[in-house]
């Protein structure tokens, strides 16, 4: 899955299911994709309350399910930052 790949599906699934009242920022090797609090997108650097990074093909795999979520952050596949309680809620987005 490519970075524009993500970058519609995350787009789709944020304009189907509205704000979340919390920001996320998705940081990949080719870019950066900021879930707005009221459910925008964007790809400029921007504050966000939690950030997550990992790699195109690591972020396919947790879509998919081929990649338990649990394990890629304990593994170093997934990296969190920010409010942790946020990155919870990124169940209800994807």
């Amino acid at each position: 899955m490519t970075f524009q790949e993500i970058n519609e599906r995350i787009t789709a699934l944020a304009t189907q299911k509205g704000g979340q009242g919390v920001s996320f920022k998705f940081a990949f090797p080719s870019g950066i994709i900021v879930v707005n609090s009221d459910g925008t997108v964007t790809n400029e650097n921007v504050d966000a309350d939690c950030t997550i990074a990992t790699t195109e093909e690591n972020f396919a795999g947790l879509l998919t399910g081929d990649l338990n979520p649990l394990m890629a952050v304990m593994t170093g596949k997934v990296k969190i930052s920010g409010d942790m309680s946020v990155a919870m809620k990124l169940q209800n987005l994807l």
